[in-house]
């Protein structure tokens, strides 16, 4: 857009004539649709964004899109954040990315009120039991959409293969198979190997829309600079770190808000590849190390985050919010898991904006870097033997009453105990696969079918 044309849309600071009013209208709208997991929340914003509101190019909205990719935490959270960023400077991306949280974390915090005081009786119960088969067709699901995008060729299926077998076999973590997938990819690609060119969004279309709002020049605050870098890094770091570092030296490493604050911190730093991969890392963490949950517990979270709009990675206030419930301290039972929560989700999305407010103009200097590209590319293979993992240990708990550990030739697995499969479960289970695999039905109606026929089977007696 030409300098006249930007006066007579009364274009803002930014140059682009976008109110900040407009903006907040339009931002909450896209929270309260972000149903779906990343992919469909990713959907929601291009066609509001990119075909409705023609705010951003669809070249500018994949590049964004790569950019955070290549970060820790919700892609979909950052991307938000980032084009708010891009259209209103600092302000613009955290009311970006902040409504995008602030429904599922009403959301979730609700839910779990009524899960810590009802979760074990009648109804509730009976709709979280048909909640979990759900939500395990939906990982399922994944599995697969995130394995026809990436394992493309024999080299990203050999790659998946052995992060299965290392997570779910030798239970090496989460962390270490994501940095080896990494140096993996970045030497290949560098050594010129096309198995790790980077897969396109968008179906490699490359439409660059040159009459959106914003265009296709950089605008002034997105150039990177030293006194930026130090400003941005200062700010939001003491925004993550000092709440961490009272917590530690006012209670002490074993208290539980301790523990949550320096556990979902490492989270937020090795988040990469979605909430599907690292639930994986963070179920046996909670479950088996910390005992903050019960298998099945962890499932019901899962499927809060499912049907609440928001990421997914919001399970995770779920999780800290089980965590000081059980072990409240002084405080009632029910002030500590809010607080637990609240410090869950703060230190989880805190560094989400620092990554991008402090990145995305270096990011966006390394656009095309083919060894980063091919990290990526492995990355992402890695991430679908990941995801299966957590599909197969979620399918255990969900359609088996009881598991028994084989620990022997250094491998470390759980097996099941067949005479204990739960035919009800079962039975929803395949039944929410078929509405999704053949029938096609979207997502919030198989759980919405799930509830209702958990409930059903309840007042039945079946389950």
């Amino acid at each position: 857009m030409d300098a006249t044309t930007n006066k007579a849309a009364g274009a803002d600071s930014a140059g682009h004539g976008i109110s900040f009013g407009e903006a907040f209208r339009v931002w909450l709208r896209v929270a309260m649709l972000s149903f779906g997991g990343p992919a469909g929340q990713i959907a929601v914003m291009h066609r509001i964004l990119v075909e409705e509101k023609n705010w951003i190019s669809e070249s500018r909205f994949l590049h964004a899109l790569n950019y955070c990719m290549l970060l820790p935490g919700p892609e979909a959270q950052q991307l938000a954040t980032y084009i708010g960023w891009l259209l209103h400077r600092t302000a613009g991306g955290i009311m970006a990315g902040g409504l995008f949280i602030l429904p599922g974390v009403i959301a979730i915090m609700g839910l779990s009120y009524i899960y810590a005081a009802y979760g074990n009786v009648g109804f509730v119960e009976a709709v979280f039991f048909g909640l979990k088969a759900a939500v395990l067709a939906i990982v399922v699901q994944a599995v697969v959409r995130v394995g026809k995008r990436a394992l493309r060729n024999r080299l990203m299926i050999a790659l998946a293969a052995v992060a299965f077998v290392a997570i779910f076999f030798f239970n090496i973590p989460f962390p270490i198979i994501i940095i080896a997938a990494g140096v993996i990819g970045y030497l290949g690609a560098r050594s010129g190997r096309p198995e790790f060119a980077a897969v396109e969004h968008g179906g490699g279309k490359k439409t660059a829309a040159v009459d959106s709002l914003l265009g296709e020049e950089l605008p002034d605050h997105v150039r990177p600079s030293v006194a930026r870098a130090l400003k941005v890094s200062s700010i939001w770091l003491l925004l993550w770190i000092v709440p961490v570092a009272a917590l530690l030296i006012g209670l002490g490493q074993a208290n539980v808000f301790s523990q949550i604050a320096l556990f979902f911190s490492k989270m937020a730093m090795v988040t990469f590849g979605g909430a599907y991969a690292v639930l994986a890392y963070v179920a046996q963490e909670a479950v088996e190390h910390y005992h903050w949950l019960q298998p099945r517990e962890m499932l019901d979270g899962l499927g809060m985050a499912e049907t609440t709009p928001g990421p997914l990675i919001m399970v995770l206030q779920f999780v800290g919010f089980m965590a000081a419930y059980r072990d409240p301290g002084a405080l009632s039972p029910m002030m500590a898991a809010t607080l637990g929560g609240l410090l869950a989700t703060w230190v989880t999305f805190i560094p989400c904006f620092l990554w991008i407010f402090l990145g995305a103009p270096y990011i966006e200097t390394l656009r095309g870097n083919k060894g980063l590209a091919g990290a990526l590319t492995a990355i992402t293979a890695a991430v679908v033997g990941v995801i299966l993992n957590l599909s197969i240990w979620f399918g255990l708990h969900t359609l088996f009453r009881q598991t028994t550990p084989f620990r022997s030739f250094g491998l470390s697995f759980d097996m099941p105990v067949w005479s204990s499969l739960d035919i009800a479960a079962f039975v929803l289970a395949a039944a929410a696969a078929t509405a999704i695999f053949r029938l096609n039905i979207g997502m919030l109606w198989v759980l919405a079918g799930s509830c209702a026929a958990g409930v059903a089977l309840r007042l039945a007696g079946v389950a």
